[in-house]
């Protein structure tokens, strides 16, 4: 069966989700920082570099893998306006509990290091700051709601930030 040239309302609330937030995190405030900021931006090609071009390329994987999860998954987005209707435990999902931030977090941090930016480090501190304050007093007490026992059982096994060593599966009952 061949798919439809039209897209649903549900594959435009998910692109609007990938614009809105990764896409303005890490590529249109990182350029307005560079395009208004007093230091010199200059690009080397060094091992410094190419050791932000690794940490931006593992963020890149990241989120594109949990945007895919989210879509197929989760059936629908990580966007607060069109949550996921299902707990999304497979993939990076299974070490850490927040997979996409983190990708963001390593991407950002990636820029950090290729342009050697003191106002990108502030951005990606602020990034950070907000998500560790948003994140266990906003997202998780909201998912807690959702999908009750399931998440507290997650939330009980798997990291906020820091991975674990082995894949979590849920036991079924």
């Amino acid at each position: 069966m061949r798919r439809s040239k039209k897209r649903t309302a549900q594959d435009k609330k998910w692109i609007k989700a990938i614009f809105i937030l990764p896409v303005n995190v890490v590529v249109v405030i990182p350029a307005l920082i560079l395009f208004f900021s007093e230091q010199k931006v200059e690009l080397k090609f060094n091992l410094l570099s190419a050791l932000g071009v690794l940490s931006f390329g593992v963020g890149l994987v990241l989120v594109a893998f949990t945007i895919m999860l989210f879509k197929n998954q989760g059936k629908g987005s990580f966007a607060p306006w069109n949550p996921p209707s299902k707990l999304v435990l497979q993939g990076p999902y299974q070490y850490v509990r927040n997979p996409m931030i983190s990708g963001v977090g390593w991407m950002l941090l990636g820029e950090v290091i290729i342009f050697l930016n003191d106002d990108l480090a502030c951005w990606w501190l602020f990034f950070c700051v907000i998500n560790a304050l948003y994140i266990p007093y906003m997202e998780e007490p909201g998912l807690s709601r959702r999908f009750g026992k399931d998440y507290e059982e997650y939330k009980a096994n798997v990291p906020r930030w820091i991975p674990r060593f082995s894949p979590w599966k849920k036991i079924s009952r």
